[in-house]
């Protein structure tokens, strides 16, 4: 992705210009996020109308758990972030190697 597409996204993903499935799951996994409380096979169904597989929406939901936890133990830990040139080289190595390598198997 171009970092002009990045930045729309992070801006609003809702209008950002972006394939509805993009769409769709970054919207599931913000409301999983912010409330999971409210996260209910009717998400799960429309996810899978826009053509998402069952296997897309368990690997976003793992990316997403692994994240939120991670956020949630360096805000505990009070967790230094590192600054942009450390951001690089690890968004550089999740490129390469991939969220999969984190992933459950199957």
């Amino acid at each position: 992705m171009d970092r002009e597409l990045v930045s729309a996204i992070m801006e609003d993903y809702t209008r950002a210009p972006i394939d509805e499935r993009l769409r769709a799951i970054l919207g599931f996994l913000r409301k999983l996020t912010l409330e999971p409380e409210s996260a209910n096979a009717d998400d799960i169904a429309a996810l899978r109308s826009v053509g998402l597989s069952d296997r897309a929406i368990r690997e976003a939901m793992h990316v997403c758990f692994a994240f939120n936890v991670m956020d949630r133990l360096a805000d505990a830990f009070d967790y230094d972030v590192g600054d942009a040139k450390h951001h690089r080289r690890c968004a550089q190595m999740l490129r390469r190697l991939g969220y999969r390598i984190g992933s459950l198997p199957g």
